[in-house]
């Protein structure tokens, strides 16, 4: 039975029709997957050169303080994200989620601190529950506006910068996770030193009506092409970069996810906000004694691909369940096949075999440190 509810369009829609982009159905958006050139020749053209994806499905929020207080705004959402907010200078962008009162993940997010008010994106197919859960605790203290007259492009690669200066010369003195209110094409603009493929790049959010002249603009640069889901999907797995609801969930902690590095001290056992947020408890409780399982890069042995879902076993013969691939595909850059999954701590020091099950063969795998690539983020 087909859903019945039409895909929503971003506004470069026509745009990627008029490129040649082979669209599909993607948290409830028709978005290009890939071009004419196909996945792996974007995936390797982002890693040499520069790559602009279209990423408008994300939700865009804004936080603005009642009390014209930025830091009641920043406290607000520290109530919801295990995060230092309060901590956040000025122009700068910081990784978080929101979690659960079980310590679960129920999204991932980026804040940024643009002076008078939070801005913050989150996933697609998240946009209306974490709008909903923003609007149910933090109405009280602030303002909570979803941008929909707003579009985010993401441009990535080693030649990012040379390509965003010819609009913006400025670029050059931002660092990664800086964050700029900019004049694009005589178009005020917010860009972040940040993305989502392990290379140095930037994302640019801009009003709806001037996406597609922005975009056209950057893609005049002899080293800039469009780039489609796929390669997006292929760049963030060999960066080790989690996707949510494949590598992150409600069933997931943040410490199981390996991502006690974006919780700050100040809001760790001992520090100046300790706690106080969803799950604060057992998350608490893991950075100190640990976990009973982790996500860990692996490696295939040959060329086939393991792909989300596969189960995992500590032996060739498939008796010892230990674990489930969550994302894997073929990483180009790598020149072979490479997932994440989660495995028990007795499992998940680099360098451990295990055996992954693939159309009811075993496949050997062994445990690798992520990312699979040496990122490349401007610091």
């Amino acid at each position: 039975m087909t859903d019945p509810t039409p895909l929503k369009r971003t506004p470069l829609y026509d745009l990627h029709v008029a490129l040649g982009a082979r669209m599909v159905p993607f948290a409830g958006y028709d978005m290009p997957v890939q071009y004419p050139a196909g996945v792996l020749k974007e995936h390797l053209h982002t890693r040499a050169n520069a790559g602009l994806f279209d990423v408008s499905h994300m939700g865009q929020v804004v936080l603005t303080p009642k009390s014209g207080k930025l830091e009641d705004a920043a406290r607000a959402l520290e109530s919801l994200v295990p995060v230092d907010i309060l901590g956040l200078k000025e122009g700068r962008q910081r990784y978080g989620f929101f979690t659960d009162e079980t310590g679960g993940i129920l999204d991932d997010l980026m804040i940024t601190n643009l002076g008078d008010h939070l801005f913050v994106v989150v996933n697609a197919a998240c946009k209306e529950a974490d709008l909903h859960h923003m609007q149910a605790y933090l109405s009280e203290s602030c303002t909570i506006k979803l941008l929909e007259d707003r579009a985010l492009l993401a441009l990535q690669g080693p030649r990012a910068e040379q390509v965003l200066s010819e609009l913006f010369a400025g670029v050059a003195g931002m660092k990664f996770m800086d964050v700029r209110e900019v004049m694009l094409l005589d178009v005020a603009c917010i860009v972040s030193r940040s993305g989502y493929s392990g290379e140095d790049g930037f994302e640019i959010s801009v009003p709806a009506n001037k996406a597609e002249a922005l975009a056209k603009a950057l893609l005049e640069h002899p080293d800039c092409e469009a780039i489609g889901l796929g390669a997006r999907d292929s760049l963030r797995l060999e960066a080790g970069l989690c996707l949510y609801g494949n590598d992150i969930d409600a069933t997931t902690s943040p410490i199981e996810a390996s991502l006690e590095w974006a919780i700050q001290k100040a809001r760790r056992s001992g520090g100046e906000r300790e706690g106080g947020f969803p799950g604060a408890a057992r998350i608490l409780r893991e950075l100190q004694s640990g976990t009973t399982r982790r996500r860990v890069g692996l490696k295939p042995e040959g060329k086939a691909p393991v792909r989300g879902h596969a189960k995992l076993y500590a032996d060739a013969e498939g008796k010892t369940e230990i674990g489930e691939v969550t994302s894997g595909g073929f990483g180009p850059t790598v020149e072979g096949p490479v997932a994440m999954g989660y495995v028990p701590v007795s499992h998940a020091a680099p360098g451990t075999q295990i055996f992954a099950e693939v159309r009811g063969k075993y496949l050997a795998v062994t445990v690798a440190t992520l990312p699979f690539i040496t990122p490349t983020y401007k610091r």
